[in-house]
């Protein structure tokens, strides 16, 4: 079992910048790859970034590239997201999520993920 606790949300003005951090259980953690995915209202759910579990390869959709960094750090459990030059379309539910497929490419499908966190509101105002 892999409990994933996400924080660092909030609300920042338009240009600002955010990090959200991703605390999950579990020895295994650096074989994880993980993902941060979000879903604003009244939309589906959609891939943000990805990084593998070595964190040699990165993968990032087109509308956060040049601005979102996805890190982690295996001592501590943790997957970051910075996210910079904020814009109102950010605005949304931010969730990581665990692929326990440590051989498998990275993915920018939410079926790929075995495990998801509670989420956090990342609110950006204009």
């Amino acid at each position: 079992q892999v409990q994933l606790v996400e924080s660092g949300g909030g609300l920042v003005q338009a240009g600002g910048s955010l990090r959200l951090s991703c605390l999950a259980s579990g020895r295994t953690f650096s074989t994880y790859n993980m993902g941060w995915f979000r879903q604003a209202p009244g939309k589906d759910r959609e891939f943000v970034a990805a990084i593998r579990w070595t964190a040699a390869n990165t993968y990032y959709a087109d509308s956060v590239k040049g601005r979102f960094t996805i890190s982690r750090d295996n001592a501590k459990n943790t997957v970051y997201l910075q996210m910079n030059t904020l814009k109102p379309e950010d605005t949304a539910v931010y969730y990581c999520a665990a692929d326990l497929h440590w051989t498998r490419t990275l993915s920018n499908s939410g079926n790929e993920y075995e495990y998801w966190g509670q989420g956090t509101q990342v609110t950006v105002s204009s």
